[in-house]
């Protein structure tokens, strides 16, 4: 496989990581307000949905996104199980899935659900550009293969995500992972993050 030029420095990774996350943040927050005001009207529920997921090494961090289901829908999760698009995988995925609220989907659709997100960017959790963080429970039935995305920070894009987002199977997010993680340079990363701006105004693949 070709390698997408010289490694990226991980002093200079992390300094774009916190001018750019920065900016962004500064930039999402207006949305981020109309975005929780919209969540809270809904149901009266809370506007973030946190999750432990593991990064780099395996390490276990806490992962915000705005809340696009409803209240309590990993209970519900168990009773969906046949219904997953992504098959008998390790992760799950639906096109439909009925705990997704009205303003949920149009904040996946938009991707403005992943804009906390940025807050793991500046505490050095995330990348701005990596492989998504898998949920621990995922990451136990990895094989030793699958544990070599775990080998750079998790980033808020990726490669898989600008190649398809959530109509690439697991495997396919795997095979696409561990290019990045043979590949990363900062020039390859500044190629992911303009495909980024294209795949999200394109909406393919958000659900």
């Amino acid at each position: 496989m070709e390698h997408g030029g010289s490694s990226a420095s991980p002093h200079a990774k992390r300094a774009v990581d916190i001018v750019v996350g920065g900016l962004l943040l500064l930039l999402a927050l207006p949305l981020l307000l109309i975005a929780a005001a919209a969540i809270k009207l809904k149901d009266g529920g809370p506007v973030l949905f946190w999750q432990r997921r593991a990064g780099q090494g395996g390490c276990e961090f806490w992962f915000p996104k705005l809340r696009s289901m409803c209240v309590g829908a990993p209970e519900l999760q168990d009773g969906l199980r046949g219904q997953n698009d992504h098959g008998e995988s390790i992760t799950f995925k639906m096109r439909q899935d009925p705990r997704v609220t009205g303003v949920g989907r149009v904040l996946r659709m938009l991707s403005l659900d992943e804009l906390p997100q940025l807050w793991c960017v500046l505490t050095g959790a995330m990348s701005l550009v990596g492989p998504r963080p898998p949920l621990p429970s995922e990451v136990l039935q990895y094989t030793p293969a699958q544990l070599r995305r775990l080998e750079v920070k998790p980033g808020l894009t990726g490669l898989w995500q600008v190649s398809g987002r959530s109509t690439i199977p697991f495997d396919g997010q795997v095979a696409l992972d561990i290019e990045y993680v043979e590949r990363q340079s900062l020039q390859f990363d500044l190629i992911i993050v303009a495909r980024t701006v294209g795949a999200v105004l394109s909406c393919k693949g958000a659900w």
